[in-house]
Parts: C-alpha cells; structure tokens; sequence
C-alpha cells in the first residue's frame, strides 16, 4: 500500500539554494582547491578562507553533510569528486560554469517569475546593458572566464563525440562556436587521421590557440575566425554545433542549419549536441530548466527536442537523421546529408 503523501520533495526543492549557494561560495572561496595539498584542521583553514568563527563550523559541516568534504575528527579534506572536478589546478576542473553562476546567473535567476510573464531577459539586457554575449567578448578576462566554463560543461560530451561516432568514415571536420576548442581537441586526440578546424568569432582566437597547444593537437587544429550570422561556415566532413543552436530564436536555428548543409559534401554529417530535451518533454529536467536559462539570458533562444530538431534538419535538406545519448543530460543529434 502506497504511503500518505508528504511534503519532503516540495520543501526540499523549494529550498535547493541553500546547498546551492553554500557550494558555489566554497567554489568561488577555492576551498577546494585549497584542499587539493591535504586535509587542513578546522582552526588553519577557517583562518585561510577569511571565515567568521560564527559561521566556519556550519559552513564547512553543511558541505560535509552534502557529501563535498569529509571530515576526520577536526580536520577537513576533499572527496575524490570535490578533488578531482573541483581544483582550479586540474585539467578536470568544472568550476568554470559554476563560477559563471555565481557571478551571473544566481542573482538574475532571482527575477525568474517576471521572465516567465514578460518573455523577456532578466540579465544585463533588462537595465539597458548590451547582451550576454556582447558584454562576454568585450573584456578578455570575462570571455576566457566564459569559455573555460564552457568546457567545464561540455568536456563528458566532447569526449564521448570523439570516441563514439564513426569518425573513421570522414577526413575533415569543423567546430562551429567552438570556444576554448575542447571538442576539436578531444575529437583529434582521439583520431590522429583526422584535421579539423575551430571556428567562432577572432576574439577567441588566442585562447583557442593556447589550449589547443597544451592538449597537443596543435599542428591538426587550427583556429578559423568566423562571424555566422555574416560568413558561410568553413567546409568539412563533418560539422559540429555544441550548445550552440539553443542561444538563438527558431529562424536563427534553422538559418544555422542551412549552412551547416551548404558547407558538408554528400554523405557529409552535421553533429548537433547539447541537453536536447526528451520528445516527451517530461524527463529531461536539466534541458527544460536550460530552457528556462535561455529565457533569463537571450532574446529569443531556447532549449528543444531531438524530434524538433530533426525536422528542421530534414527542412534544411538532410536525408537522414538519428537522436543519441551522450553523457548525463546530453545527447547528440546527427544529420546525414
């Protein structure tokens, strides 16, 4: 016999941003990264991070019964997840876009109920300020900020595109949007037959060019600069968009699309992939909460589903296309032209 309803997932739901911002100021304090050397006793660390004694104890017990430190009598040390995606100091850090949300996102999340009655963004755009991404590529620190972030979110993804699509079949590929370059790398670190360019605006061209000498695909990777909305995309086998398409109204989607088609040869396949919602749209909780991120953030972008995004694939003139998981909330959708 099934229980009485209670209220626990309502109260725990309503009140997730307490754990959320007591992990993102652990993040933007660099606890973690300051636990990377060795667990610290309560007295040294809380005296590290500027604590206040009336709130150190609760403050780093919370994270403790959240399951980000763990404790041993009076000394404080990572968890092997906190230590290995949370220290700034490591390639697998996933910081960025955390740190992203506390800087940004967390405070304009706050004005959520009036974007759901106006439609309209509640970021800088709401004071009169220029968009997202204006503000982002107008200040270097911001923008490597941004894509650093971008690679936090995306490198479980980039790394199952390289290993899982049939790459053997295709000699060039192109990143469209494709910020620090993580996926370009991860695709020809995984497939040394293959060249493939990035491609995105120039002010990013010196940190691509920097991280993709440090993966070490360097002499098959190259940085092409690119303004989509004004310039053709570069030719290639294979052209791949990553959390790309969901900043922009459905026009732009399906303009994007088209010139992902004029740029492949037959038998040429455009690779789409972010948190693609469920065609159902009721499991996929993250795609339809990124959604709602893109109505906080862009005019007119949203989050869609792999059956939306097929149908403009084949609108645009693609033959064939297939939906496939990728990691967590991601998956791909893939075009055959």
């Amino acid at each position: 016999m099934q229980g009485h309803p209670t209220p626990e997932k309502i109260l725990q739901t309503g009140l997730a941003f307490w754990a959320s911002k007591a992990l993102l100021s652990a993040i933007e304090m660099g606890l973690f990264t300051e636990l990377a050397q060795g667990g610290e006793r309560f007295e040294t660390l809380y005296a590290r991070l500027g604590l206040h004694p009336r709130s150190a104890r609760d403050f780093l017990d919370a994270l403790v019964s959240l399951g980000f430190l763990k404790r041993e009598g009076d000394t404080y040390g990572n968890t092997p997840e906190t230590d290995l995606f949370l220290d700034r100091k490591k390639p697998s850090y996933v910081g960025g876009i955390l740190e992203m949300a506390n800087h940004r996102l967390y405070p304009f999340w706050g004005h959520l109920t009036e974007g759901l009655r106006t439609g309209a963004p509640q970021n800088e755009i709401k004071s009169g300020g220029p968009g997202l991404f204006e503000t982002l590529y107008a200040d270097p620190a911001r923008l490597k900020e941004f894509l650093r972030a971008m690679t936090g979110l995306s490198h479980g993804a980039n790394m199952t595109i390289a290993r899982a699509f049939p790459w053997k079949d295709h000699r060039t590929f192109v990143d469209v949007g494709t910020a620090q370059g993580d996926l370009a790398a991860q695709i020809a670190l995984a497939n040394p037959h293959l060249r493939g360019s990035g491609a995105d605006l120039s002010e990013v061209a010196p940190i691509f060019e920097e991280y993709v000498k440090a993966t070490g695909v360097a002499d098959r990777v190259a940085f092409v600069p690119c303004d989509f909305f004004k310039q053709e995309l570069p030719k290639a086998d294979v052209v791949l968009m990553g959390h790309i398409l969901h900043d922009w109204d459905l026009a732009t989607k399906k303009m994007l699309i088209r010139k992902a088609f004029d740029a492949l040869p037959r038998g040429g396949a455009l690779v789409v992939y972010e948190a693609i919602i469920d065609d159902a749209r009721t499991k996929n909780s993250f795609g339809l909460l990124m959604s709602l991120n893109m109505l906080i953030e862009t005019p007119g972008g949203f989050d869609y589903t792999g059956a939306d995004c097929s149908g403009w694939m084949k609108e645009a003139g693609f033959s064939a296309t297939r939906v496939e998981p990728l990691v967590g909330p991601d998956s791909m959708v893939v075009g055959i032209k």
